[in-house]
């Protein structure tokens, strides 16, 4: 599972040494994965305590980033613990889910997906 930290990333300072920047992932580190996609949407979402995202998987390149909270973030057979400041890549067609760590406080994301070239349209309500 490809789980990326702020915590493990030291700042770079960037813009003529006015900002620093924490690569959770490098320019073009991506490039050739995602070669021909297209970004496919860019949102926000809160899995309450007690909540589930319902097992599911679509043809993208999906980045979950924790805001606050912690939760168990499942891909395919694999499970690992996520919290602020994680970074989350989803492969294309991978099963995915995220619950909660507690059933009293919720983990908030924010996320966005790159779709794969020969992706159609996708439901994202129903699936």
């Amino acid at each position: 599972m490809d789980v990326r930290s702020i915590e493990d990333v030291a700042p770079v300072i960037e813009h003529n040494g006015t900002v620093p920047v924490w690569w959770l992932v490098e320019p073009r580190e991506m490039f050739e994965i995602t070669k021909g996609g297209h970004l496919e949407l860019v949102s926000e979402f809160e899995v309450a305590g007690g909540g589930l995202v319902d097992p599911h998987h679509h043809p993208t390149h999906e980045f979950y980033y924790v805001t606050s909270g912690r939760g168990l973030m499942t891909i395919g057979d694999e499970t690992r613990e996520i919290g602020q400041g994680d970074l989350v890549h989803i492969p294309p067609n991978a099963v995915h889910s995220l619950r909660p760590v507690s059933d009293h406080a919720p983990i908030h994301c924010f996320c966005f997906a790159v779709a794969t070239p020969d992706a159609g349209a996708i439901n994202y309500t129903e699936h």
